[in-house]
């Protein structure tokens, strides 16, 4: 079965255009899900909407948006008022401005989003301004309207297609400053400092998406699979809270030391990394 796009519309740069689609990265299909029962008849609930002072159920249709504009008073808007609303945006991808991707804060980076052309009439036009972005190592901006709120978003060459993130605006993102203000930068040793390096050394390598599962859902399918098999599901013993460490240098030294027992690493010379010590109060008086 093909996937329903999140959104078709049009990708255009300067005078050039393709129809394009928006197709969803992140599926949900395989999340175990359950559904509201009753506990007596075993039956589905459904919910309904009730009238907030009546308390009566309403009938299919009486349902209506509403805007407020004073204590208690709305204003009725209607689906086809809210379909008549149509900007630029909301059907065209239109490219007005082009950054490298890594200028971008990782903090204004929303949801992503494969982009592909939506017939063979658009693969030309759609491969030309996908290589000329990747010629050029650059990512465009544009806007579109989506889930009903306009979003700027960032559109960067993949493969034979393209990936458009939604970016958050700036003032919806609440700035590192105002919640790291409290932190106080003290002076660190730096024999401590070294040693939290060794470890994040010892544990280098390269993402591999496949490394991770979801625990807490296989755990879940595990109730669900006992459950039905008539089985009492398996009490698992939850894993202790970590508490503050009270010695840190005690604590690095034997994180140092279970990872030393499986391999042992030859030491790193000093002559490889003259002045270490001085180096790294430098960097971080700086910092």
């Amino acid at each position: 079965m093909a996937l329903r796009p999140a959104w078709s519309g049009y990708l255009k740069l300067s005078l050039v255009t393709c129809a394009v689609e928006l197709t969803n990265v992140v599926t949900h299909a395989e999340e175990v899900s359950f559904h509201i029962l009753n506990r007596k008849t075993g039956n589905r609930v459904k919910r309904l909407y009730v009238d907030a002072l009546s308390g009566k159920p309403l009938d299919e249709g009486d349902e209506v948006k509403g805007y407020e504009v004073a204590k208690d008073e709305f204003l009725h808007i209607e689906e086809e008022d809210i379909e008549a609303v149509q900007i630029e945006s909301s059907h065209t991808l239109s490219l007005d401005g082009f950054v490298d991707k890594s200028s971008i804060e990782q903090i204004y980076l929303d949801t992503p989003y494969y982009v592909t052309p939506a017939d063979k009439v658009s693969e030309e036009a759609f491969a030309v301004i996908r290589d000329a972005l990747a010629d050029k190592k650059m990512a465009g901006l544009a806007r579109i309207v989506l889930y009903r709120r306009e979003r700027p978003v960032l559109i960067e060459p993949r493969g034979k297609g393209m990936v458009l993130t939604t970016l958050r605006y700036g003032d919806t993102v609440r700035q590192p400053g105002s919640i790291f203000a409290d932190i106080e930068a003290g002076k660190l040793d730096d024999e401590m400092v070294d040693m939290a390096e060794h470890i994040i050394d010892k544990h280098m390598g390269k993402f591999d998406p496949s490394d991770f599962r979801d625990r807490y859902e296989e755990g879940l399918l595990e109730l669900v699979r006992a459950k039905k098999a008539g089985k009492a599901p398996r009490k698992t013993k939850a894993e202790p809270k970590p508490s503050n460490v009270v010695n840190l240098f005690d604590a690095l030294k034997k994180s140092l030391s279970s990872q030393d027992e499986t391999a042992k690493p030859a030491k790193p010379s000093k002559a490889a990394s003259p002045k270490r010590g001085k180096a790294s109060a430098r960097k971080r008086k700086s910092a």
